[in-house]
């Protein structure tokens, strides 16, 4: 009888550290379900009942012990999706060509892979507006969300336009329609993602046709090449052409300059004859005669004068032997 007594003596002894350790547990226990931090990266959703309540934003929060419930996302991290297939870069590495083809619009067929970068925006449509199967992570559920949108929009715009615009000047307009095009996809569904960057990877034809592209791709670089050369060669020849062109306008110009002033010269000494003449017209008729003749016969060597007097040829002057002329 004696062993049992102490056992009740030293249970009491017990009783009272314990509850008070129980305490502090519950106290502490409520205390943190009643606070919670939500980090500079992150938005906290807040469940009430089951039910949404609110979206909190960075910094110090209270909550309802057993009656909220917490979601914190993360909404500045970046997402990357590797395209058509989805998932990381390793997978895509491991994927058939086949699984990459898309049809073009004049029916060919062109390898497309693609990369999207998403992240959330608005955490409580991220979480509640697509309810992930069970056993399926939430955020891999709304990765194949963003895939299936992704895909449908490409294989429209890759249908919308031809083989050689899809392989070369035309990737850059259909990436940026992609990512429109998906954003815009996205917020009908009011998914809560945006669509920060989606970049083309590689598009390539059919491995079994690809070298007759290559083919092709090299005649026309060489077209390219030819006009350049061709384009140089004509910026280098036109400007001289067009300097000789200038030169020749130039010298035209100056002689058809100086004839006119020579012409006009001429016109000012005729009217100035015209003058004199009309002033007296004998001695400028005589003037005009004597000019004349020493214009013609300045020129001959030998002359005979004859006297218009004389009926007869003989006698004449002998103007050989030294005589006057």
């Amino acid at each position: 009888m004696e062993y049992p007594d102490e056992w009740q003596e030293q249970a009491r002894r017990l009783a009272v550290p314990a509850v008070f350790v129980l305490a502090v547990i519950l106290v502490a226990f409520v205390g943190s379900s009643c606070f919670y931090t939500v980090q500079e990266n992150e938005k906290a959703v807040v469940l009430r009942f089951g039910k949404y309540h609110a979206t909190k934003d960075p910094g110090f929060h209270t909550a309802l012990p057993f009656v909220d419930e917490i979601f914190k996302v993360n909404v500045t991290e970046e997402r990357r999706i590797r395209l058509p297939i989805g998932g990381s870069s390793e997978r895509m590495s491991n994927v058939s060509e086949t699984e990459t083809l898309m049809l073009t619009g004049d029916l060919n067929a062109a390898a497309v892979e693609w990369t999207v970068q998403w992240k959330i925006q608005d955490p409580e449509k991220a979480l509640f507006r697509f309810s992930a199967p069970y056993g399926m992570d939430d955020e891999i559920y709304l990765e194949n969300v963003v895939t299936m949108a992704s895909r449908t929009v490409m294989n429209r715009l890759v249908g919308d336009y031809s083989i050689d615009e899809v392989l070369t000047e035309k990737r850059s307009e259909i990436r940026v329609a992609a990512r429109e095009a998906t954003q815009k996809v996205l917020d009908r569904y009011e998914c809560g993602v945006a669509i920060t960057d989606l970049q083309m990877q590689r598009v390539r034809p059919p491995a079994k046709v690809r070298p007759a592209f290559d083919a092709v791709n090299s005649a026309i670089q060489e077209q390219d090449k030819l006009e350049k050369e061709a384009n140089q060669e004509r910026n280098k020849l036109i400007p001289a052409a067009q300097a000789d062109r200038d030169k020749k306008v130039r010298e035209a110009e100056g002689y058809a300059s100086r004839r006119r002033s020579e012409v006009e010269g001429e016109i000012e000494a005729l009217r100035a004859k015209y003058a004199a003449y009309s002033e007296a017209p004998n001695v400028t008729r005589k003037r005009m005669y004597l000019d004349a003749m020493e214009e013609v016969l300045g020129e001959v060597d030998e002359k005979i004068i004859l006297d218009s007097d004389l009926n007869q040829v003989l006698p004449l002057l002998p103007l050989r032997e030294g005589g006057a002329r």
